[in-house]
């Protein structure tokens, strides 16, 4: 059974494809700025034959979206391709995970889908390093327990740069040393090791009001920059929200 998975993001819009429960291709394109559905038909035409896929051997599309204006257009432009009307799943989708909030976005919603099929009998924490870094918290049942937001990375790093007159554009690296001695560096600093000590402030925080040692999961654009950082996160894998969207999706 071979899907494509697509999580329609603010910044990004991700793709997967599925042959069964494994996700052997992605790709992202840019949200911004926004196109037509036949606009986005040509540009999705053109990834699928740059990665040598055939539409006609697509068993299944899943779709899942935090941006509604988007929605419309790639489930259409989605639809010409294959000639099939693709699956919508969102915090409503039926799955063995609780919700608890009808204001639940349809991401955290897949991670915590991801984390009860892949890391069950344990309670976890998902932090998301999107648009928005999230935090969400899952027990062994199912339940969840609870989610942080905070403004993402890139997010708060455009913002730096666009209010001040002399501060860089920066790549998103680990700096040589934890003080720096120029701007670009001290900039790396503040982004990199400021956001590490969040996101390890927030996992001793949660481990403490649930009282457990949540396994630690990480996902998003720079994930791969935090994992090497701390031991506290346990696994980074960027594919975690299309997997939870997969499982969402694959029995409708």
């Amino acid at each position: 059974m071979r899907s494509i998975v697509i999580n329609i993001g603010n910044t990004n819009i991700r793709f997967g494809l599925f042959d069964d429960d494994n996700c052997d291709i992605s790709w992202i394109i840019n949200t911004k700025p926004y196109r037509t559905s036949d606009e986005l038909q040509m540009q999705f035409m053109m990834m699928y034959h740059a990665h040598k896929i055939d539409a006609s051997e697509v068993d299944r599309i899943i779709i899942g979206s935090v941006v509604p204006q988007l929605t419309y257009d790639i489930t259409r432009a989605i639809q010409k391709m294959h000639n099939r009307r693709p699956v919508l799943v969102d915090r409503k989708t039926p799955s063995p995970v609780q919700p608890k909030s009808e204001q639940m976005g349809t991401d955290i919603y897949a991670n915590l889908v991801a984390a009860h099929y892949m890391y069950p009998e344990r309670k976890k924490i998902i932090f998301d390093f999107g648009t928005a870094l999230t935090a969400s918290c899952l027990d062994e049942h199912g339940e969840t327990i609870g989610v942080i937001i905070a403004p993402g990375i890139i997010t708060s790093l455009n913002s730096l740069i666009h209010d001040t007159a002399q501060l860089p554009e920066i790549e998103l690296i680990k700096p040589k040393s934890v003080l720096g001695l120029d701007t670009v560096s001290c900039m790396q600093s503040g982004m990199v090791y400021g956001y590490l000590g969040m996101v390890e402030g927030f996992i001793d925080r949660i481990n403490d009001e649930v009282q457990d040692q949540c396994f630690v999961i990480a996902t998003g654009g720079v994930s791969h920059v935090y994992k090497p950082l701390t031991e506290k996160i346990h696994v980074a894998d960027r594919l975690h929200t299309l997997k939870g969207l997969y499982y969402l999706g694959k029995d409708l």
